[in-house]
């Protein structure tokens, strides 16, 4: 099923979320319509958060992103109760986006390796390490289940450049492609 996107001033985005139990019941459901969302919404990635679920679970498909012939170097993976143990490399700049902040984009610095713990969707554990693109959709899904978004990560000059767009989407009036939900104060 569809689900609509949680967008920028919804509380739950800035939770830090909750480690999914091993008898968490729906899982499979929950972890399918998180894929149908993200393709719907036509994203590389998406966290519980984003459907308004604070649990820390994200997804990452990286393999429609990459040049045609290079495929084989993305990633399609489900991860639940991740950590990011380590990130080294050189900082590198890229334009990021949200499906939780739509018609905004920002240059966001990244590590260009981590090496991360996981569980999959069979609750068998993983330790991996991951550069270039593949990292940098992780470490943008891992920051959502840890409560922070990429403009936070922005240079100053843009925050203060995006900060209309953010008041706009705050109070819903954004359009995307794909259904968003508002956080409505009483």
């Amino acid at each position: 099923m569809i689900l609509p996107v949680y967008a920028y001033g919804q509380p739950v985005l800035k939770k830090v979320a909750q480690v999914v139990d091993t008898d968490f019941e729906g899982l499979s459901d929950l972890l399918e319509d998180m894929w149908e969302t993200m393709y719907h919404a036509q994203g590389v990635g998406i966290a519980a958060p984003q459907i308004g679920q604070s649990l820390r679970i994200f997804l990452v498909d990286t393999v429609q992103a990459m040049d045609e012939g290079d495929e084989e170097k993305g990633i399609k993976k489900a991860f639940i109760n991740a950590q990011v143990l380590d990130e080294d490399g050189e900082m590198w700049s890229y334009e990021e986006g949200c499906l939780s902040i739509p018609n905004v984009k920002g240059d966001v610095e990244r590590c260009e390796k981590i090496k991360i713990k996981y569980f999959d969707e069979n609750f068998e554990e993983f330790t991996e390490e991951y550069d270039g693109i593949n990292a940098r959709v992780i470490l943008h899904e891992y920051d959502h289940i840890e409560g922070k978004l990429f403009t936070e990560k922005l240079k100053p000059l843009k925050k203060k450049m995006i900060s209309r767009k953010l008041d706009q989407i705050k109070k819903g009036k954004v359009t995307a492609d794909y259904r968003l939900r508002f956080f409505k104060s009483r």
